[in-house]
């Protein structure tokens, strides 16, 4: 996502947000063998345990808040084992205030497209015009065909991620051909008509059927020229959170199948190790960035879990999973450095781990 195009203007847009909005905290004694908890559907509470409980270092809490704080952060969740143990509001928002995923949503579009493959919809190994029909990009025809879903959700269709955010025909230029180069692009967006299509319904309604609703989320997508953007508030982000923390599962219902779900946080190609379907990996010994053909040795966020995924959105959107410490984490606000503007990843992630770290071990 290459530019922000006015986000902070449509938030009043989104008119479907209140089923969760009192967030009334029921605050109830763990264990140290407890299982994953899920807050209930239709319910505004949701169990919380604190630091102690944790087994967290307390006195370390005070000095993350105040990062936080001081980088424009507006929500902050940690959950553990489902449970929340930190729930903070700053800078104007609280926990009834919506923001922007920006790119970080990229990660509901992999997951609504996994779902609609376990319903018999679609197969992302198949090729993209099969459900959307041919021309809508400027290749050749037997270039076109080269892309499957797959290499939408992979990031890997070949095509020139340097003409912008539309994804019209004549803006989908051929450059390599499919599978063969990673770039960070737009064109991934397809993947929504291509549910729909495949689906029969649009992309809003089978969304909100087959995810949002299920898991109690709150929130809406908007349309902005060639940007599909969601907004939500922040426990509605920490409760996808927590789905893809449970491999796809929300109590003892299947939501996505826990065969795609793992496929979608490993590596999905060989060219950018640090990237599954639309999810950040963490762990991996090198990574490519957005914008840059680069390969970086390392790391993707040295200071973090090396079995951490994520979702990275502009301005410093981050959507935390590390399944051996069962922790989700979630962050919205503004850019946390006003230097970097960064489209997914920026050096405020390694430099929240370190504050993390310092609380949790």
């Amino acid at each position: 996502m290459k530019k922000l195009l006015f986000l902070f203007s449509f938030s009043f847009l989104i008119l479907n947000c209140s089923s969760n909005d009192n967030n009334q905290i029921d605050e109830t004694p763990t264990t140290n063998e407890e299982s994953l908890y899920f807050p209930p559907i239709n319910s505004d509470t949701w169990e919380t345990k604190t630091l102690a409980e944790a087994g967290w270092n307390e006195s370390q809490l005070q000095p993350l808040l105040d990062f936080l704080d001081e980088k424009n952060t507006k929500g902050f969740i940690m959950l553990h084992n489902g449970k929340i143990v930190i729930e903070s509001y700053m800078n104007g928002h609280n926990a009834n205030s919506i923001w922007y995923w920006a790119s970080a949503g990229k990660t509901l579009t992999a997951t609504v497209s996994g779902i609609a493959q376990d319903e018999g919809f679609l197969n992302i190994e198949n090729k993209v015009s099969d459900y959307i029909g041919t021309g809508w990009t400027s290749a050749t025809l037997n270039k076109e065909n080269l892309i499957t879903c797959k290499h939408l959700l992979s990031m890997t269709s070949g095509l020139d991620d340097e003409t912008g955010d539309d994804v019209s025909p004549e803006n989908l230029q051929y450059l390599a051909d499919a599978g063969s180069r990673w770039a960070y692009h737009n064109v991934y967006v397809k993947m929504q008509d291509v549910v729909a299509q495949a689906t029969g319904q649009d992309w809003d309604t089978y969304f909100n059927e087959k995810l949002r609703n299920k898991i109690g989320m709150t929130g809406s997508w908007v349309n902005l020229n060639a940007l599909s953007v969601y907004w939500s508030n922040t426990r509605s982000m920490a409760r996808f959170g927590l789905m893809t923390l449970a491999n796809g599962k929300w109590e003892d219902q299947q939501i996505i199948s826990e065969s795609y779900t793992n496929q979608a946080t490993n590596t999905s190609q060989n060219i950018n190790l640090a990237y599954g379907y639309l999810w950040w990996l963490n762990g991996k010994s090198s990574f490519q960035l957005p914008t840059t053909q680069t390969e970086f040795t390392g790391e993707l966020i040295p200071n973090a879990p090396a079995d951490m995924f994520a979702g990275l959105g502009k301005n410093d959107q981050k959507v935390y999973v590390v399944p051996s410490k069962n922790l989700v984490v979630i962050r919205m606000g503004e850019v946390a450095n006003t230097d970097n503007s960064s489209f997914g990843l920026s050096n405020f992630d390694n430099d929240l781990w370190q504050k993390i770290n310092a609380v949790i071990n």
